[in-house]
């Protein structure tokens, strides 16, 4: 068994090795395209697949497709979605702008698998050809954004959704088993009038809440697909109800609603869709930046911080300091949703670069609107998991904050007013005693009207 076969393509032979389903251009694009270790995202090998799928039984229904050819892709693409074969889609990010390396590498391989499959030799293309049959009325430019679309819708319907909701849930859960209990919210890093950590915590499950529906808004934009477009939105070498079909059949086998675009030079001349997809990811990121920062300091200490939450002792955290446990959940998060904000600045650069009547940065955009759907999926998973769910409240600490707090006299003005009120707040720090002994010291008001006056549950609701 020789270790080399021999294929052929437009610019002349090249050995491909042996045993590998690729041919000619695949090649290629691993000499000439060996960048850095970012391989194109594995959600972008089922999109091609499902579309090379939909593109044979719509070219199969229009008659241009011969039986044969058929049966043979899409037995091939089946297999690919089922898992197999996907160690022969080895190419790299860093490729020609348009994909069009990676939508061959896709046509190599169902070419080759079907000639196996036929009992003919690889790299023969027959009864298969990977231009002619397998890229049947399509184009690198039309298929990849369709890829793109599909890949990014699928990945949040299956994997990022189903994560914030979690997480949001577990938010919700800790809301409301600590709505009874009384703290002291805080401005400006300083201490502030009284609310429930109930409340607060209401606060970054609303938050999670409006993250889901702006995801579940901005996906709706992806379900359009530019298939049918081929080169530059014309629809040159397809046939008119390419599109129509090849979407309707994705669509049956996707669950989600995919179309065929209204305006395909819209969609294939600019990406503003994943654009918007990243920007939607941004947010998400920056919300959980400041929830994760929101906990920790919270939780800081023990002993010299707030420390008015206990979170879930997971590793040691110190290799000198024996007994420190560090907010390392928490961090993680912010780390990630910092490297989200980066990956959306570099989609941004790339939509904006489309030119004329196609974007010559698809892979840019995909490898990081994938890398930042992965990132977000797992860093809530994991915060969920291994900090919200474990973290407790430290009653004694948060009790101790309410009853020393200055700004509890906030319920006095109604009645002393405010001049009045901020003596006694600047009293008590002074002479580091508590706002009743303050008040009760500056005589303006009597134990019992303090009593009556200030009371820190009623603080946490508006007045009757």
């Amino acid at each position: 068994m020789t270790e080399h076969r021999i294929e052929k393509d437009s610019l002349g032979e090249l050995q491909i090795p042996a045993d590998k389903l690729w041919g000619a251009q695949t090649q290629r694009s691993l000499h000439f395209f060996k960048i850095g270790r970012d391989l194109m995202p594995p959600e972008m090998i089922e999109a091609f697949a499902l579309i090379k799928r939909a593109a044979a039984k719509a070219n199969r229904e229009s008659g241009r497709l011969g039986q044969q050819q058929h049966d043979l892709i899409l037995q091939a693409a089946e297999e690919i979605l089922d898992g197999q074969h996907h160690a022969m889609f080895p190419l790299h990010v860093w490729m020609t702008g348009s994909g069009t390396q990676f939508n061959m590498n896709m046509n190599e391989v169902i070419s080759n698998r079907a000639c196996q499959i036929a009992g003919t030799a690889l790299g023969s293309k027959t009864p298969v050809h990977p231009n002619d049959h397998v890229n049947m009325s399509q184009s690198s430019n039309d298929t990849f954004p369709a890829a793109m679309h599909i890949a990014s819708a699928l990945a949040v319907e299956r994997r990022l959704l189903p994560a914030l909701n979690r997480l949001q849930t577990a938010l919700a859960h800790k809301a409301d088993l600590w709505k009874d209990i009384v703290k002291i919210g805080r401005t400006h890093m300083q201490d502030a009038v009284p609310m429930t950590l109930g409340q607060e915590f209401h606060g970054y499950a609303g938050v999670m809440q409006d993250s889901i529906n702006r995801l579940d808004h901005v996906r709706t934009e992806l379900l359009e697909l530019v298939l049918g477009g081929t080169a530059i939105g014309t629809g040159v070498n397809a046939d008119a109800q390419f599109g129509k079909r090849a979407s309707a059949t994705i669509a049956q086998s996707t669950g989600l609603n995919f179309t065929e675009a209204r305006n395909k030079f819209a969609l294939q001349g600019s990406h503003d869709a994943l654009v918007h997809l990243s920007a939607t990811f941004r947010t998400i990121a920056v919300s959980l930046y400041k929830i994760a920062n929101d906990i920790r300091l919270l939780a800081c200490g023990p002993r010299a911080g707030i420390g008015e939450l206990h979170l879930p002792e997971n590793e040691p955290g110190s290799s000198i300091m024996p007994g420190k446990v560090n907010p390392t959940q928490a961090e993680a998060l912010a780390m990630i949703a910092t490297q989200i904000m980066g990956n959306d600045v570099a989609c941004g650069f790339g939509g904006a670069g489309g030119m004329l009547e196609m974007n010559v940065y698809k892979p840019l955009i995909i490898f990081n609107l994938m890398n930042s759907l992965t990132l977000l999926h797992d860093g809530a998973e994991n915060f969920r998991r291994f900090l919200i769910e474990g973290t407790e409240p430290n009653h004694d600490r948060i009790a101790r904050h309410v009853e020393e707090s200055l700004m509890l006299v906030t319920a006095l003005a109604p009645h002393i007013g405010y001049d009045n009120a901020s003596r006694i707040a600047h009293h008590a720090n002074e002479h580091n005693t508590t706002p009743r002994a303050a008040a009760l010291a500056l005589n303006l008001v009597s134990g019992e009207d303090f009593d009556a006056w200030v009371d820190p549950k009623a603080m946490t609701h508006p007045s009757a």
